[in-house]
């Protein structure tokens, strides 16, 4: 079974810090530190989400002369609908983990109280 596109623990992650503010525009550096993404992981995840129009893009002027200017980003409305969307998958699943494993936990301490079993 082929996995869903944007799935990713790392996609994930740019997109719990772009749905923060999902209108603010974000220098990728920015992202970096918020999301403990290395840019060799980072910007080709920025650049595919771009490329199908879930990213807007824009160059930001340099503050000061002699710097660069800086590229940023931000989620368009279908990128906030479809992050909005794989985040909650994404809890949803964890949420349901953690159900199973407190109810192994709970059959685990029944059977040692009242069967005598140490499973």
């Amino acid at each position: 079974m082929p996995r869903i596109p944007d799935t990713s623990p790392q996609t994930l992650r740019v997109f719990d810090a772009l749905l923060s503010n999902p209108q603010a525009w974000r220098y990728g550096y920015e992202l970096s530190k918020e999301t403990a993404l290395a840019s060799g992981t980072l910007y080709p995840i920025l650049m595919r989400l771009a490329e199908r129009e879930l990213l807007e893009t824009r160059w930001e002027p340099a503050s000061r002369p002699g710097l660069p200017p800086r590229h940023t980003y931000r989620l368009t409305a279908d990128g906030a609908v479809l992050a909005a969307q794989r985040v909650a998958a994404r809890d949803a699943a964890a949420a349901r983990a953690g159900a199973g494993k407190r109810i192994r936990q709970a059959k685990q301490a029944y059977s040692a109280l009242f069967l005598g079993a140490s499973s």
